[in-house]
Parts: C-alpha cells; structure tokens; sequence
C-alpha cells in the first residue's frame, strides 16, 4: 500500500484514509470516514469494521468514551452505511491483535459518529468470510457498485493505474508523444468486425469505432512526429472468451527509422518498468524464436516455455507400421508428429482421453497414444509399433507419447492443446515461473478456405528477399512482424510497417483488393504514404491482459471497472438496449426483426 492511498491529504470530512492508521499513532485523535465493512454488537460495546479502499481499522463504540447519541445511533448502523467517525487511536491488547491488516495493532475508540448516508440491504455480500463463495458472476456484474467494493478487484485496478502510469512516464523518457487518435472512424479490413455508428447528420452514412489505431498512428510517423504512443480504447465485434472483450485497451505505439531490434530494446525496458511495479520477474533480453521454429516446436506461435516439452517428428521412425491411418496420411503429404512424455505411462485411460478430447476440440480428428512397459507397447499405436519403431521415437519403458498424423494445420494446434493438457496432467514442473519470448518472422499471409488473409494486417513490411515473391507464391512471404508472449499469453503484437505506397497496392491486391477496392478503403494511406514517408514500425500491448496475468485473475472482467459479459452484455447499466422510433427516425434506420430467430 503506497503512502499516496493511505496518507491523502485531509479533506473536509477525513483526516486520512483509514489504511493509513498505525501504532505509532496511538494516543492521538483522528477524523476518519468509510463505509461500514461488519457491525458486532454486544450490547454495552460495538465494534465496527471501517473500510475505505486503502484497508479496513476496527472502531469502537462503548459508553464509557462515545457520546450517547453516537452510541445510540452505532446499535442502528447497517452493512454499507457511509459513516464518518471521531476518536482517538489506541493500541489493541496483545491478544487482540489481527495480523491479516495493516491496521491490525490499533482500534479507533470513537467519540462521535455521524451517519452519512444510508445504504439498503446490499444484494450482494461486500463482507464475506474467508470460506464464503462469491455469487455468480452474473448478478456480480448486474450489482458491479458493490463487486467493485471487494479489496480484490479494488487492487486490480489500483494496479492498473500504476501500470499506466509507468508505462506514460517510461515511454515520455524516451521522447515518446502521446496523441490521441479519432475514436468516430472509417471502417476497415483489419480482421474482426466493426462497430458501426449511424450519423444523424448524413443519414445513409456510419462511422466505425477503430479496431485500433493503426492507419492514424502511420500518418503521424508521416507527418513528423517521429515517437507516437497512445493508452488506446480499441473496439472489435467478435465472439467473446475469457481473455475478449468488445471494447479494450493497448498501450500502443509507433516510431521511426527503426528496424526490430530498437522495437524489442524499447519494450523489454517497458516491460522491466511495468513487471517491477507488480513485483513479476522479467530478465532481458527476452529468448526469440521465428515463428517456423515455434510452430515446428510446439504447434503454437505463443508456447508456455515454462515446461520443457516439445513435438517431435516422427514420420520417417513410423512410415512403415502397419497401420491405415498413418499409412494414409503420410502418403496423402501428411506428417507423424508427436509428445514423448517421460514417465507418462502412469496416466490413466481416462487421463488419456481427456487429452485426446483436447486435441479434437482444436480440430484433429483423433490423437493417437502409446505406452511402454516390460511385456511391451499398448495402446491406438502402440499395438501396431515393433521393438525398433518404439526405440526410434524414443518409447521407452514407463513412457506415454501422443501422435497425431496429417497436415500440420491441422496437426500443429492439436498437438499445442495436448501439449498444454499433458502438463496438467503430468504436473509438469515450471523451469521458471515468468516466461518471456519474442516469436519473429511471421507470414505476412494466412490461407482461409482457399483465400489468402493478413497474417497481422495488410501493412506489415515483407522481409526484402521474399518480396519478389508476392505474386508468384504469397504464402512462403515471410514478415517483419513479432509477437511478444509472456506464459503462453501474446501480450502484444507488431511489425515494420510497409512505407512505400506501390508495395503497398502489391500487398492489397493479393488478398483479393481491386485497384478501385484499395482507393476507396486505404486512398488516404496510400495517399499519405506518397507524401514522403519514413521506415516506422511499432507494437501494441494488451493492457486489459497484462493486469489479468499479473495478478492472477481468472478473467479480463475482474480487471475491467465495468466489463461486457461473453455475451457481450453490459448487465449493470442494460446494454445494448432498443432506440426508440423517434431516435431510429432521426438516423434515418429502421430495426429489421430476424425471422426464423427466437
């Protein structure tokens, strides 16, 4: 607890927030307000727990040192009334003493009271006992006032706050400005969908909110500004998980003639400023890897490298087993890769299948599995595995491996969720707990369905040696793009921007833009790309996700003043809500209903 959250200057009703009461303060009179945490009473005495966000101090009322009417009016006091106390700080006796706060060695005993303001029964519990479950999330959120009251998710923003203003007092040190860009935008293909907004004034006409400040943040590397940053509210119309919400926040950045190696320098320095404030260890430089290597490795280009297991290829080691559906694969151009697990024979079948359930959800039809003990090989493939394949993929007695078979697309990411799963499973030890890493070389290109989509977006500069190849084979063009991944999670994601404007209509058209398609989506890029502009490059870090994985919360909703719900609902202030006919009128919009949809 910082000094500037429990010693606030006084104001006119409180002397100091309550966190701030110590034992050196005994015998001296304090002025405190709050809101009432618990009440005990025991008839002649009354103990009240007085919470402000810096802690909670114990207050006391009896006769023998509370004036009557305060006495009187202590006995009345409900859970949640804001109330203002009088008193003199005292020493606990020794026994009395509660080492969980930071007030625990002093007691209030209050002179006066006054009650300011009145609080009904809370819907939900903002006192709970350390064995009491939380309500469920939804009527958490409906009722956020309150949820926002527990200590938990008042640190988490606390923490937040810290964070930001480390990372504005960093990047302000290495001569970065922060510049706000339009939230009221154009729509463009940036990969997830827009937020529209109608405008009253050209009906017909909408406005997107920004996926991110991309396009703005390259004209101002055009327009001089040399070191952009922004804490920048970003918007994105997508399914929502854990770590998604529709709205969220990037500490966003844009410099120029830089090349990668200045974009890392900088942001492993952000990072050691950021990871001191939450006490998280981050020793530099952080370990890089190319996204090849990554996905050869372990099936993601964001791997956990806290644990030490990797994917092999075992293709040459099985081709010949006597079994169809290796067999099938390899010669259909697939691969046998999989996880050899030491000492994984001890997982059960049903452990087995969990796994295997993993890998289906991420899209493999199956996974196979073998094990190894002195009568021989059990298993999908180890029936089919002789003495000499088991020792050629390292099967050894007591040992588990996990196959899967077919193209790497489809393998890669089976193979990444059992590698995830195996270690719950295994209860794999952590070689460190705070794992950092830089994966690199991304493909400007991914292929959905037969169509070429941006890997990152349409602006990463191509890597100079592949780029004569963007007409005649677009997906073996490497980028200049890098993530950054902290345990598993991409916390943030960047690249060199391509600076010059035809280089920049190539890229376009390769994922199916027109020549009249590009002018009237990205003229104005285009357009300020042509007026001079200089090599720039950059990266965005997820706010929302760093304080989550810096604290430790299950969700981004517990680090978020008032988050949407999965579904996209704002259940404390009911939105999205309907617009009434007059308002709809005036946009010049009319509501369809959905047929066919409950």
């Amino acid at each position: 607890m910082s000094q500037t959250e429990t010693e606030l200057e006084r104001t006119s009703l409180r002397e100091r927030m309550v966190g701030g009461v110590r034992a050196e303060d005994a015998g001296a009179t304090t002025d405190l307000s709050g809101w009432v945490h618990r009440r005990r009473d025991l008839g002649g005495l009354v103990f009240v727990d007085l919470r402000d966000r810096s802690g909670i101090v114990q207050v006391s009322f009896g006769p023998d040192w509370t004036d009557p009417v305060s006495l009187e009016l202590a006995h009345d006091l409900g859970h949640e009334d804001v109330i203002r106390v009088e008193g003199t700080v005292e020493l606990r006796p020794e026994a009395a003493r509660n080492p969980e706060l930071i007030t625990g060695d002093v007691e209030i005993r209050a002179a006066r009271l006054e009650k300011l303001s009145d609080a009904v029964t809370p819907a939900i519990p903002v006192y709970r006992a350390p064995d009491d479950e939380l309500p469920s999330e939804e009527l958490r959120l409906q009722h956020r006032v309150l949820d926002l009251r527990r200590a938990e998710l008042q640190q988490n923003l606390i923490l937040r706050h810290r964070l930001v203003l480390a990372a504005r007092n960093y990047l302000d040190a290495l001569g970065f400005i922060e510049v706000e860009t339009p939230m009221l935008t154009k729509a463009t293909p940036e990969g997830a969908r827009d937020y529209v907004v109608p405008s009253r004034v050209h009906k017909g006409e909408f406005y997107a909110l920004p996926q991110s400040p991309q396009l703005y943040k390259q004209a101002l590397m055009v327009a001089g500004f040399d070191r952009y940053f922004q804490i920048a509210r970003c918007f994105r119309d997508e399914d929502l998980r854990a770590d998604r919400q529709p709205e969220f926040t990037q500490i966003d950045l844009e410099a120029s003639f830089v090349a990668p190696e200045d974009i890392f320098t900088w942001m492993e320095g952000l990072i050691t400023a950021l990871a001191s404030v939450a006490d998280i260890d981050a020793p530099v430089p952080f370990p890089r890897l190319s996204w090849v290597d990554s996905m050869e490795r372990f099936g993601s280009d964001r791997p956990d490298l806290r644990y030490s297991l990797e994917i092999e290829d075992w293709t040459e080691a099985t081709r010949d087993t006597d079994f169809g559906v290796i067999r099938t694969q390899v010669e259909a151009g697939g691969r046998v890769r999989g996880l050899r697990l030491d000492g994984g024979g001890r997982l059960s079948r049903k452990d087995i299948e969990s796994i295997e359930a993993t890998a289906k959800a991420a899209g493999a039809p199956g996974l196979l599995w073998a094990k190894r003990s002195d009568e021989g090989t059990s298993g999908t493939l180890g029936k089919f595995l002789t003495p000499e394949q088991a020792d050629a993929i390292g099967l050894g007695v007591g040992d588990l491996v996990l196959v899967a078979a077919g193209k790497d697309r489809i393998t890669s990411p089976a193979l990444a969720a059992s590698r995830a799963a195996a270690a719950v499973a295994m209860e794999l030890p952590h070689q460190r707990e705070h794992s950092w890493l830089w994966v690199t070389d991304f493909p400007v290109f991914d292929e959905e369905d037969g169509r070429l989509t941006p890997s990152h977006h349409p602006f990463v500069m191509p890597h100079s040696d592949d780029v004569p190849l963007l007409e005649s084979d677009p997906a073996r063009v490497r980028g200049t793009a890098y993530d950054m991944v902290y345990n598993g999670t991409e916390f943030g994601s960047g690249s060199i921007r391509i600076h010059e404007p035809d280089l920049q209509r190539r890229v376009l058209r390769v994922v199916g833009l027109s020549d009249a398609e590009i002018d009237e989506k990205f003229g104005f890029l285009l357009g300020a790309l042509a007026a001079g502009a200089p090599p720039h490059g950059g990266i965005a870090l997820g706010l929302d996700r760093i304080v989550q994985r810096f604290t430790g919360s299950g969700s981004l909703r517990d680090v978020i003043a008032f988050p949407k719900t999965t579904a996209a609902r704002a259940l404390y202030e009911g939105a999205p809500a309907k617009v009434g006919e007059r308002e709809l009128e005036a946009l010049g919009l009319e509501v369809i209903e959905s047929r066919g949809q409950e």
